[in-house]
């Protein structure tokens, strides 16, 4: 913590206005969203290209935050019971910050992990490893930015004995700040590298990578290196033997003069988590740990999850699994998470000790009891021995109940007793919180679409960018978000604060207002039947023709004072629309309703992903614009107009208008292909081997005998067929899935519910991981095979298909 005089200091800051000078800093805040404790917090008001912080300062101020930094000049005297302090750069002022904080504790050993790969795992397992002997501080999650390792270094205390952070880069020049922050680290960027190893006491690194062995060697760098090929390194790795689940391996280290040989067993068979946990046991090894206390670690190591994980569960629940552990840090951020899910009214909370936080119990607990009462959590299980001796702390939630262990919740009836509402499990991993999902978990068949948040919110903020801050941005949530679930995915763009959401159907809209979304919303096909259900939802119909009107108009006269319409005219599309010949009788019959008014005029593009459909996309968008010249001058007031898809976003950055709306594009497929590398990958469709068997040639398979066997073969049955969205048209090796990293084909007809696979020269056994289209299998490449598009597969996934939503 720190006074608002130090802070003051620290940031070289203009006094624009204390309210008070005795308030203590316990809380740097950099997102409006993640308020947690107003009167102990330093909001930064962080001025991006697209989004800008002091626009949430009104906000803030009446949830009860006092402390700013500004980079911009505001009305003050708004605000007479807050201080303000102005700097050049509010990241800058937070890393000054933060290394003041650092520098505080310039005693504490800190391991600084950098690189393309595998940083946040190496952090987690380090981490794991030091802990009983050190109590660690680190960042939470992968929390490794210019803001995120500031707020991880500010968590520093007292207590900690060591210090592990993460830290990447996003743009060339930043790795030099990180460094004066952490003040220990390795390379990323070999471009960097100089930059890194100023201020370190030792590097340590593989010198199998021959780039960076030059550059530390040849900059005479203190360093501690492994390799699995150099026999110069400090420490050499073989591999002796493989198991299937674990490898044996032969570790050669210097004593003096002469090598030592040990034997360790690896709890992983992969080589990517196989060099991981060469780095963590040379790092170990040179701090002073032993081989035998370097191999009991080995075997409590589990592999990482980086994600929250929002699951469908039993009693109409949803589950967020946070079950790899639990510090405050990521409790803060987990609760930020559920907080912003709008599912359910009542939010719940399964929650262990926290264990080696370096801070005082009774601190610890107050400041967790005011968490997750400010976070509106309803209800809270607390598991452990020190929950239950501060359990008096937790009188401001609705429903707490407490429990010695894992399994004294689990066998009792406190875990039948939640129904309908959203449950947060978080624990640290020797409470085993595991068995608790897997009892509360919706029993499914075994496959499942995973949809990752932080790909959504990362293609978001790729089209974002190629718009101007004016421009406002709609976002398709139609056919249940493109298969990606619709609520889910709507509580996203709320929390991101998209300007408006569009369905093609009012049930749709009216599920995501009964689900606490406040966004405005577009009705792209209504009715007459959904009238009632408009203005009483705030839902806002698209006109797409006369009658349309006329009846809108005639309802409204004797139910409701006014609504919001969009007008979509007919440029070319020739499916919905208001010709232009009919405009003047539309533009008439609103200007004689009192009921009306008119939020955005608007139509379709036939052809904006196809550079040879320019002339028309061209002639479409001339047509809009006279059109709503025609109607503003009519109308006498202005309203938003938008023409342009996902793919007209890219391709006519002229014409982008008062808004865009996004769809395909949100989903991970930029329909162009001109800038699909700049996109993630948000949809998996995965499912598992249930059977595998051997079959002689001149059998067949499936129905209608239309798998031929030509010669002995491997065949695998998976657990998806045409009842989960799998076509039939995939059937007779037209289909491809992929098992192990390899492309296994279909044979025979794809089933209702399942389908069969060949599986000859491919090893793999029951109960394996089937990727069927998204990560690691081109959803568009998919798509060709059966001569269709990305949406219509996406779209045709089942609903029985459990959806398994997870960010980082």
């Amino acid at each position: 913590m720190l006074t608002v005089q130090q802070i003051i200091k620290i940031t070289n800051a203009s006094v624009l206005h204390i309210f008070s000078d005795d308030d203590v800093i316990h809380f740097l805040v950099t997102d409006s969203r993640k308020i947690t404790s107003g009167s102990n917090s330093l909001f930064f008001a962080i001025k991006g290209i697209r989004h800008d912080g002091h626009v949430f300062i009104d906000e803030l101020y009446k949830k009860g935050t006092r402390n700013f930094i500004i980079e911009l000049d505001i009305d003050i005297k708004k605000y007479p019971n807050a201080s303000f302090f102005k700097v050049v750069s509010a990241i800058e002022a937070l890393q000054k910050i933060a290394a003041f904080k650092r520098n505080q504790f310039d005693k504490l050993p800190v391991l600084a992990i950098t690189g393309s790969n595998a940083k946040t795992i190496i952090k987690e397992w380090i981490s794991q490893m030091l802990n009983p002997e050190y109590a660690v501080v680190k960042n939470p999650k992968s929390y490794n930015s210019q803001i995120g390792v500031p707020l991880s270094v500010w968590q520093i205390n007292e207590k900690h004995t060591f210090g592990v952070f993460e830290a990447g880069i996003s743009k060339p020049n930043e790795m030099p700040i990180l460094e004066n922050i952490i003040k220990e680290t390795r390379q990323q960027k070999i471009n960097e590298k100089l930059s890194l190893f100023e201020h370190t006491k030792c590097v340590f690194y593989c010198a199998d990578h021959l780039d960076i062995d030059f550059a530390v060697k040849n900059n005479q760098l203190t360093s501690f290196s492994w390799s699995k090929e150099n026999k110069e390194a400090d420490v050499n790795f073989s591999i002796l033997t493989i198991s299937e689940s674990s490898v044996k391996v032969q570790m050669l280290t210097h004593v003096e003069s002469h090598k030592v040989s040990s034997e360790l067993d690896l709890p992983f068979t992969d080589l990517a988590s196989l060099e991981n946990l060469f780095h963590c046991i040379s790092f170990l090894y040179y701090v002073g740990f032993d081989v035998d206390s370097i191999q009991r670690k080995l075997q409590l190591i589990k592999p990482v999850s980086m994600r929250l994980e929002l699951k469908q569960a039993k009693k109409g629940c949803y589950i967020i699994d946070d079950t790899y552990n639990n510090d405050l840090a990521g409790l803060t951020i987990a609760l930020d998470f559920i907080a912003h899910q709008h599912q359910k009214q009542k939010k719940s909370v399964i929650l262990s000790d926290l264990l080696e936080t370096g801070l005082d119990s009774d601190v610890l607990y107050m400041v967790i009891a005011e968490t997750l009462s400010k976070k509106g959590i309803t209800k809270l299980i607390g598991i452990g021995k020190n929950f239950v001796s501060h359990s008096h702390y937790f009188n401001t939630i609705d429903s707490v109940s407490f429990f010695d262990s894992t399994s004294d919740f689990i066998n009792s009836e406190a875990l039948e007793k939640f129904s309908d509402e959203i449950v947060l499990i978080k624990g640290a991993r020797i409470f085993e919180f595991e068995k608790i999902v897997k009892r509360m978990e919706q029993k499914s068949h075994r496959t499942v679409l995973e949809i990752n948040l932080d790909a959504l919110s990362h293609n978001l903020n790729f089209y974002k960018s190629k718009l101007l801050p004016t421009t406002k941005i709609m976002v398709m949530v139609k056919s249940f978000a493109y298969g990606a679930g619709s609520l889910e995915v709507a509580n996203l763009l709320q929390f991101h604060r998209v300007d408006y959401l569009a369905v093609a159907y009012t049930d749709e809209a009216v599920e995501l207002r009964q689900a606490g979304i406040v966004l405005p919303i577009m009705i792209m096909n209504t009715t007459e039947e959904d009238f009632e259900f408009l203005a009483k939802n705030k839902l806002e119909p698209v006109i797409y023709s006369i009658d349309l009107l006329k009846k809108l108009i005639y309802y409204l006269e004797y139910n409701y004072e006014n609504l919001p319409i969009h007008i979509e005219l007919e440029t070319g599309m020739n499916r919905l629309g208001i010709a232009e010949a009919e405009l003047p009788e539309a533009i008439d019959m609103i200007l004689k309703s009192d009921k009306i008014s008119v939020s955005s005029v608007f139509s379709h593009l036939a052809g904006a992903d196809d550079a040879q459909f320019e002339d028309y996309t061209l002639k479409q968008y001339g047509i809009l614009m006279r059109c709503t010249a025609y109607i503003e001058n009519k109308l006498k007031y202005k309203f938003l107009r938008h023409i342009l898809n996902s793919a007209g976003i890219v391709r006519y950055p002229d014409l982008h208008l008062d808004m865009v709306r996004l769809g395909i594009g949100l989903y991970g497929i930029e329909a162009n292909g001109q800038e699909q590398n700049a996109l993630m990958n948000v949809s998996t469709l995965k499912t598992t081997i249930s059977q595998i068997k051997k079959i002689k040639k001149g059998e067949s398979i499936g129905y209608s005998r239309k798998g031929k066997i030509s010669k002995e073969s491997t065949i695998g049955t998976i657990a998806i067929g045409y009842g989960d969205g799998y076509s039939r048209s995939f059937s007779n090796g037209i289909g491809k899935v992929l098992i192990n990293n390899k492309l296994a084909p279909v044979i025979g007809n794809v089933c209702m519910d399942m389908t069969m696979i060949d599986l000859t020269e491919i090893e793999a056994k029951e109960g394996d991981e089937v990727i069927v289209f998204g990560k690691g299998l081109n959803t568009t490449e998919i798509a060709k095979l059966i001569n269709t598009i990305p949406y219509e597969l996406f779209t045709g996934i089942s609903e029985r298909v459990k959806r398994v939503f997870f960010a980082e």
